[in-house]
């Protein structure tokens, strides 16, 4: 089956090959989306609406249908004697590694984190009071996601932090992932997840509080359902498939190439794009590719998503590819291009992440550098950025005139407001300057 992937080598001889190029940045970018036409729109909708009407009889439905347990409202939250239990069942040099993890995050985080007590004049950061946190229930515990997620929060003194995943594990949460929120203080913990728990933590319900803002990954369900409840609350990003952007020359290493294309593959779905100068490199790539492929458990259903969100594509020279790249704007962009990998990275202007270098695969932000792995894609990099410590606060304009202060301005304001039609506006200003 690894033979079918000859298809994702593209070269500047390929008949139409700008249009395969941009035919596969539009199929990665609405794998995110559902379409207007698409009956599941509607069923999304109704899923909001049934939990905001009917709210934990809903969530008790949905949770029945969609993951096959059954829950009473009194079920939901995960009670905290338990999470203290998990984190005891965990190997102690696994939970070294995250605390280790949360080390290195909080540390970043504190790094570029506004602070609250800034002195810039006319303007008040203030935490977001509520926060919730969506954590798949996939294959594997995804442990990293809930440091990703919270960790930055903390930092900010969000003061309530929810974390919803669906009971996938024994009609439960992962211990692994009850462990992490325990390690990290975290104490509301609901074992509900997709579209109904986005709606049950955007309106709220009897046993669940409403919150402010929601954030985290999810499949299309949950992000198509955040995108329905903005608005009622802030959230973070749409976030689509895992995507990585590869820009090679004659100086990567073929197999470590392509196993870094392969790690965002099994995600299935995952997008894994290579852009080379090299039909050389291009073509170890690809042997290195087929060859890694068949050594998975997830062979087929890798094979399938790199036949649908991959490719190989040669360009005649490095500014096609910087053009390119940043077109596609990609979620993780990596450079192995040896001593020129810093300077190609300089040129780059839209990505969500950029990692230099051989030995800085995808995998050391996922879990370990410090900047969260919750990143703009789809193209949406082109307008967004990583979620950090300061998506968790918002601004409040401060304005204080005096007497004297107004008085020098109101001619000025009366004007642009009587241009404006607005006569109260003006009038508001005119009478504090009668005598």
């Amino acid at each position: 089956m690894s033979d079918e992937l000859d298809k994702i080598l593209i070269s500047s001889s390929t008949p139409k090959w700008h249009a395969k190029i941009r035919e596969l940045h539009a199929a990665v970018k609405m794998s995110t989306y559902f379409e207007p036409s698409d009956d599941r729109l509607q069923q999304l909708r109704d899923i909001i609406e049934n939990v905001r009407q009917r709210k934990d009889q809903a969530v008790i439905e949905y949770t029945q249908t969609f993951d096959g347990v059954t829950l009473t409202p009194e079920m939901f939250r995960v009670d905290p004697e338990q999470l203290k239990k998990a984190q005891k069942q965990i190997d102690p040099k696994l939970l070294k590694s995250i605390n280790q993890a949360i080390e290195n995050v909080k540390k970043y985080q504190k790094e570029v984190f506004i602070s609250k007590t800034s002195t810039k004049p006319g303007i008040k950061y203030t935490p977001i009071k509520r926060v919730g946190v969506c954590v798949p229930a996939a294959s594997a515990p995804l442990p990293s996601t809930v440091i990703m997620t919270v960790v930055p929060a903390q930092v900010a003194s969000v003061k309530e932090i929810v974390v919803v995943s669906p009971p996938r594990y024994k009609g439960n949460i992962h211990p692994i992932i009850l462990a992490t929120c325990n390690k990290l203080g975290i104490t509301e913990v609901y074992r509900i997840g997709g579209a109904q728990a986005v709606a049950a933590m955007a309106f709220g319900t009897v046993h669940i509080k409403p919150v402010d803002k929601i954030v985290g990954p999810g499949n299309q369900w949950v992000q198509m359902a955040k995108k329905e409840v903005f608005g009622q609350v802030d959230i973070d990003s749409i976030a689509g498939p895992s995507e990585v952007l590869i820009i090679a020359n004659e100086k990567a290493n073929p197999a470590w190439v392509a196993a870094d294309m392969l790690s965002q593959a099994e995600h299935a779905p995952g997008s894994a794009v290579v852009f080379t100068n090299s039909q050389e490199t291009a073509n170890e790539i690809l042997k290195e590719l087929k060859k890694q492929a068949e050594q998975l458990g997830r062979k087929d259903e890798t094979i399938k998503c790199l036949l649908k969100f991959g490719a190989i594509i040669i360009f005649e020279n490095n500014d096609q590819i910087i053009t390119q790249a940043n077109f596609f704007a990609s979620e993780h962009l990596e450079i192995q291009c040896g001593k020129e990998s810093r300077k190609i990275a300089e040129q780059i202007e839209n990505a969500g992440a950029v990692f230099i270098g051989d030995y800085s695969p995808v995998a050391v932000g996922d879990y370990w550098a410090g900047p969260s792995h919750t990143l703009p894609t789809g193209g949406s990099a082109r307008f967004s950025s990583a979620l950090t410590s300061n998506d968790f606060i918002k601004s409040t304009s401060i304005i204080e005139y005096d007497k004297q202060k107004l008085a020098k301005s109101a001619e000025d304001i009366i004007r642009l407001a009587q241009a404006e039609g607005l006569d109260a506006h003006a009038r508001s200003i005119s009478i504090r300057q009668e005598k």
